[in-house]
């Protein structure tokens, strides 16, 4: 894997807890930077760009060896291997320069320590062996493989959200200054995991939160949900307890409109293979279908 590492200040950043913002070539690459920065002041954390070229999609070193129908025509084989080398080459000077430009937004945002990080292998393999200085990764919803008018999530950051153990900020094409949450909670010991994280970590600390359950209003929710709001204190947020009734999808879209919140905190994932088979994903769910910023906890 290919790495490469810009910035005067990056030694000092690699022992920092970061936010890292992955962009590419997609509509949402502006907002990621606008979302990013805005972390990055609010936490008063160093940022990382980081930008990653797919070796799949653009081999350094590309194997023609198995082309059906090319037999020993080597010069036909080299004249190919040029030209995907020579693809590569302009793929990561593209994204150098997509790096510049952004580090150029993030300035005008009023961010001053940035790293500019640009690697050629896989992008979780990438994120994974940065993760131990990420506070807090910032991605866009849609990829740059996805079309206007797409509403479905990428396989790549599917994969990034099973994988990864730090807070996920998801972002939309256009950015809107966050000044409210709403935490998605079903008092299992995921979730309560995932208040645990919340707590400790400075993401939304001072934010104005919804603490939300979907389901029946029993004695038994109403003692959980306070217990949920006593492990948040460190937070010092003013945080509102609901609970409601009707599909745990519709209506957390329909409470986040109600009252007008601008981000949506939830758990991924926490059931079985059978169970997100037989049952389906509502994290996956909510990624399709979300229009405002997502933070998922792992």
């Amino acid at each position: 894997m290919q790495d490469s590492t810009s910035n005067h200040q990056a030694a000092t950043t690699q022992d920092t807890l970061q936010v890292v913002a992955c962009i590419d070539g997609s509509r949402a690459a502006p907002a990621v930077c606008d979302y990013a920065a805005w972390a990055s002041k609010y936490m008063d954390a160093p940022l990382t760009l980081l930008h990653v070229l797919d070796k799949e999609r653009y081999p350094s070193e590309p194997d023609l060896a198995g082309n059906i129908g090319l037999g020993s025509r080597e010069q036909l084989l080299d004249e190919l291997a040029q030209l995907d080398r020579k693809r590569a080459k302009l793929a990561l000077e593209h994204g150098n320069h997509m790096l510049e430009e952004a580090a150029l937004r993030l300035q005008e945002a009023g961010v001053g320590e940035i790293t500019k990080r640009q690697r050629h292998g896989d992008l979780t393999e990438s994120l994974l062996g940065m993760q131990k200085q990420i506070r807090l990764l910032v991605m866009g919803l849609h990829g740059e493989n996805s079309s206007d008018g797409e509403h479905h999530i990428g396989s790549q950051l599917e994969t990034v959200i099973r994988s990864m153990s730090r807070p996920i900020l998801l972002v939309p094409d256009e950015f809107s200054t966050p000044k409210s949450a709403m935490l998605a909670f079903d008092g299992s010991a995921t979730a309560f995991r995932g208040v645990e994280h919340l707590a400790a970590s400075p993401v939304l600390k001072g934010m104005p939160m919804h603490l939300v359950m979907v389901g029946t209003e029993t004695p038994e929710a109403m003692k959980q949900l306070h217990k949920a709001r006593e492990m948040l204190a460190p937070l010092q947020s003013e945080i509102t307890l609901s609970i409601r009734s009707g599909e745990v999808e519709p209506e957390l879209h329909s409470y986040q409109e109600e009252f007008d919140i601008d981000i949506l905190v939830m758990g991924a994932y926490g059931h079985s293979k059978i169970r997100r088979f037989l049952l389906g994903s509502t994290t996956t769910s909510m990624l399709t279908t979300a229009k405002k910023p997502l933070v998922i906890l792992r």
